[in-house]
């Protein structure tokens, strides 16, 4: 099953890497149906809190009619950063099943373990590695591909 919905976040990060957006994509499930879906949408919205995870839980906290996503699991295509990890702290997600890690800004165990702190009042269960080559490879391919069109707009300014 955890596959199933890790290919629906990988859905998601499709949908921002069309936007030239990180692909990062999230769901949240509650009793096996999604009631949450974000892509990361920063500079689309030109916004810095637009991250998936928080569109996601934003999404699943209307659908439930409730800020506590109590016994829901999220899926994300990559380690959340410092502010998600905390939102999904802060909206009491009981599981965390996470594609790729990220050892520059994971929060959930790779820098720093913030859905598990001791100081803090709820720890959340986390999985990772599920379809971890297909997660890490949309984002490989995205920063190579970004950084061929900066390549391109750099020889095009030394051109003029």
């Amino acid at each position: 099953m955890d596959e199933h919905f890790m290919k629906e976040a990988l859905k998601e990060a499709k949908y921002a890497y069309e936007l030239l957006e990180v692909p990062v994509g999230a769901i949240i499930v509650y009793d096996g149906k999604i009631i949450g879906r974000g892509h990361n949408k920063v500079e689309t919205l030109k916004n810095s809190l637009s991250h998936a995870e928080i569109i996601a839980i934003d999404e699943a906290s209307k659908s439930m009619d409730a800020w506590r996503l109590i016994d829901s699991t999220m899926y994300v295509t990559l380690e959340p950063c410092a502010m998600c990890a905390g939102a999904i702290v802060n909206s009491r997600i009981k599981r965390l099943v996470i594609g790729s890690l990220d050892p520059k800004r994971g929060c959930a165990g790779s820098l720093i373990n913030i859905v598990n702190h001791p100081s803090l009042n709820h720890r959340v269960e986390v999985e990772t590695g599920i379809l971890e080559k297909e997660c890490t490879e949309i984002l490989q391919n995205f920063f190579k591909e970004l950084r061929k069109i900066k390549e391109i707009n750099h020889s095009k300014s030394l051109d003029k």
